[in-house]
């Protein structure tokens, strides 16, 4: 963020951006099973432990469920994935050529896409090792792979590459999250696979009644999340969509710092519940919420500070105005953090494998789109989040009556 407006011009800071967004509809591949992988993984493991020697131990059947479970989410990504990410790549085309700008962006958009589909399969992959217990060694593989990313994008835009610093540094990136996850998980693989070579259990039969509300509601969260910048884009231009891009990423910055508090007991949730310790389980995420919400207004008080103090100083308010106005940061920053407060509540009843927002998500995102497309289209692009605010604050008694009534039934 601090580069991109220094090292690239207002359009290409846009088109940056728009390939963020347009690969972002690779939720549609996922759909939320990337979470399912995770929960289902978790509560089998919840039985199970891992040995001295860095293989799993515990009951046969509990290893060869765990196991057959691996081979159904590999079949399924792959198959899932094969059609959707061409349909991607190809709605990347239609806005290069809308523009006129595709031989100039073909190349980097080829070499990002490619990126964001192995990155895919990995963060799939990841997922079921998550379930695991292992989100320590596997955030270490990540961080690694984003100083890795941090670099090549640096290193490229330094030397006049542009867009290109974005398309390489995914590719590599994402072929070293690939590399590693062989590297470290490589024999617990080899265990599952052959633990349950012969051994059946339907997983379809539990899978897909929850995977299909699970479709909806993450289906739902692309229009939620990452529709600004392709209709910033489709009614302004690269160079508001460039702003709304950064603007976005900040803000997503912030909330992805402040919700790594409830990402990374998102494992134990669900072997608490596999384990019916319900006080535990309650006393554990009011107290990650608290602090996930905390520490969202820490930083954003820190970052205001920052710019009072600051703002006119050296390259700042270079970086400073390539960002939406303040007014439309603060809109944003708001809803944001209402959603930190609503993932709270679907984490945990998602804990319990059940869906019970997928109807509310849809809404929503009907609301947001709707409203988005108005602002976008009849008022000044310092507005453009609105919409989105104001169905976030209509959602929030919604979901909490849900929340409750749920988390009463499910706790008996």
């Amino acid at each position: 963020m601090l580069l991109i407006p220094l090292m690239l011009s207002e359009e290409q800071q846009g088109y940056w951006y728009l390939f963020g967004s347009i690969s972002a509809l690779s939720v549609f591949s996922d759909l939320g099973f990337s979470n399912i992988i995770l929960q289902f993984s978790a509560h089998e493991y919840a039985f199970l432990h891992f040995t001295n020697e860095g293989f799993l131990g515990g009951e046969k059947t509990n290893l060869q469920k765990l196991g057959k479970f691996f081979r159904f989410v590999t079949k399924w990504i792959f198959t899932i994935s094969l059609p959707i990410f061409p349909i991607i790549y190809l709605i990347g085309i239609f806005f290069f050529l809308r523009d006129k700008v595709l031989t100039v962006y073909l190349l980097p958009w080829t070499l990002y896409a490619v990126g964001s589909y192995i990155n895919f399969i990995s963060n799939s992959i990841l997922s079921f090792f998550e379930g695991l217990d292992k989100v320590s060694t596997i955030q270490k593989i990540r961080l690694k792979a984003s100083i890795l990313y941090t670099v090549m994008i640096t290193l490229i835009l330094i030397a006049g590459g542009h867009i290109y610093a974005l398309a390489i540094g995914m590719l590599l990136s994402a072929l070293f999250v690939l590399i590693s996850i062989f590297r470290e998980f490589g024999k617990i693989l080899k265990q599952l696979l052959k633990i349950s070579e012969s051994f059946f259990y339907d997983w379809k039969k539990e899978v897909f009644p929850l995977f299909m509300k699970y479709a909806i509601s993450f289906a739902s969260g692309y229009f939620v999340y990452q529709i600004y910048t392709p209709l910033m884009h489709y009614f302004h231009g690269p160079v508001y969509s460039g702003k709304i891009g950064i603007s976005i990423a900040l803000v997503s910055s912030i909330n992805g710092i402040s919700y790594i508090w409830l990402y990374t007991i998102t494992p134990k949730i669900n072997m608490l519940i596999s384990q019916k310790k319900w006080n535990i389980l309650d006393s554990l995420v009011r107290k990650r919420t608290i602090l996930s919400l905390g520490t969202y207004l820490c930083i954003v008080l820190t970052l205001s500070i920052f710019l009072i103090f600051f703002r006119n100083f050296w390259v700042i308010p270079k970086i400073v105005d390539r960002f939406l106005p303040s007014i439309s940061l603060i809109i944003c920053l708001s809803s944001y953090f209402f959603n930190l407060l609503l993932n709270s509540w679907g984490l945990y009843l998602r804990g319990h494998k059940k869906e019970l927002f997928a109807i509310p998500s849809v809404i929503y995102a009907i609301g947001v789109m709707i409203s988005t497309y108005l602002f976008g289209k009849f008022m000044p692009p310092v507005w453009f989040f609105t919409g989105f605010l104001i169905c976030t604050i209509c959602m929030i008694p919604v979901d909490y009556i849900i929340y409750r009534t749920w988390k009463e039934k499910l706790h008996g």
